[in-house]
């Protein structure tokens, strides 16, 4: 039987653990993009792509390594979207060199890239049942129908879909119309998986699940992943490393996590997550420490900071909603914290959110989980309250 050489392999986020005597010692796993002698799968070198009057994509250059789930993620009008269809072949870009494995496909047709993609849309054929859906491109190969009904049977199975092959696209949920897409794009064994906005039409429950379904598909079978997002969370639960876009541009690429917890820019800080700025001067810098001035805050903040800002540098201090801690009890600590009025609340089931407006004027937004009941709930609208933060939760932004 010629089967679909599924790999196994690990989560990019597990620890690799070796052998039983080491049981108990976890060793984080270096990624591709982490070591310096790894190639990448597929290189973006330049791309521009130009219409009459508009210009979606300037000098983009980007390198993903093989096996990852790679977003692209961006608001509408970024470029993402085009950079996908310049992957796939649908668009010719203006300038720019596009290679994947090492192979330069800049002008190489669609048909002859190694590559497919995935609509946002599903484009399943009506009139075909699940099984001739999955197969119309084994059957445009011209492949033996013993090998045609071997593949489908294996990747009905890893797509939990057997027992369905004879149903019509009008006959499944949504969710199962976006197996039987991926399921017709993994069966001709591409090198490269295009997602256009895959989970777009899908409902939040379901979205959530579909997800984590997605990933667990990807680690097994090996094949590396592009998704194409506008959904912070969808990038941030899914993706091995994610690019955020802006306006043609690529504005920063890293880990969920890094991209987070580290944004280089405002835009970036603002798209990935809520966050509270606050503009300031560099007053000084003390070890891996820098103090910062903030009359929208009232008092002198510290933050950590790898690097250096020249003192007297106008910068943005940020600190996420999660991080800030909040009391009726004025803290102790002279730095890092406000006084406010909380003026309203939104209970959100696990968590609340407070937007608590300080003597500036400025509304800082705070969230605590639900621990208590409602009815037990320690903070009330009108309430006077002190927010805090840790200097290590703090980020200073210059761009």
């Amino acid at each position: 039987m010629n089967q679909l050489n599924v790999t196994i392999r690990q989560s990019s986020w597990r620890p690799r653990r070796f052998g039983v005597e080491e049981s108990l010692l976890t060793i984080p796993r270096r990624e591709a993009w982490q070591n310096p002698g790894a190639e990448p799968f597929v290189v973006i070198k330049n791309v521009s792509k130009e219409y009459d009057r508009v210009t979606p994509l300037r000098n983009v250059s980007l390198s993903i390594y093989k096996n990852e789930l790679f977003s692209l993620l961006g608001g509408s009008g970024c470029g993402k979207t085009t950079l996908l269809r310049i992957l796939a072949g649908f668009e010719r870009p203006s300038s720019g060199k596009v290679f994947i494995d090492g192979v330069d496909i800049t002008n190489i047709p669609v048909f002859k890239r190694p590559v497919n993609m995935m609509f946002q849309s599903y484009a399943l054929f009506p009139h075909l049942n699940v099984f001739d859906n999955i197969a119309f491109g084994l059957k445009q190969d011209k492949l033996s129908k013993t090998l045609i009904n071997d593949k489908v049977k294996e990747i009905t199975k890893l797509v939990n879909l057997s027992g369905f092959e004879g149903s019509f696209p009008d006959q499944l949920s949504g969710g199962q119309k976006q197996r039987v897409a991926l399921a017709r794009c993994l069966v001709k064994q591409p090198k490269l998986l295009l997602l256009d906005e895959p989970m777009a039409a899908l409902d939040k429950s379901l979205r959530e699940v579909t997800q984590f379904e997605l990933v667990n598909i990807q680690e097994r079978i090996g094949v590396t992943f592009i998704l194409v997002t506008h959904d912070q969370g969808e990038a941030m639960t899914m993706s091995s490393r994610m690019a955020v876009m802006e306006e043609g541009k690529i504005k920063q690429v890293g880990a969920p996590h890094d991209i987070y917890e580290f944004p280089n820019s405002k835009y970036v800080a603002e798209f990935v997550g809520r966050i509270n700025f606050f503009e300031g001067i560099v007053l000084e810098h003390q070890l891996d420490q820098v103090l910062i001035e903030s009359s929208e805050i009232g008092c002198v903040c510290n933050a950590t900071l790898a690097g250096t800002v020249p003192v007297g540098t106008r910068v943005t201090y940020a600190v996420r909603p999660e991080k800030i801690m909040m009391s009726t009890l004025r803290p102790a600590y002279p730095r890092n914290w406000v006084k406010g009025v909380i003026k309203e609340i939104a209970y959100l089931g696990h968590i609340s959110t407070y937007h608590v407006q300080i003597a500036s004027g400025k509304v800082v937004v705070a969230t605590l989980p639900n621990l208590l009941r409602l009815d037990d709930r320690n903070f009330q609208w009108e309430d006077e309250v002190y927010l805090f933060w840790r200097a290590e939760n703090s980020i200073v932004l210059t761009t």
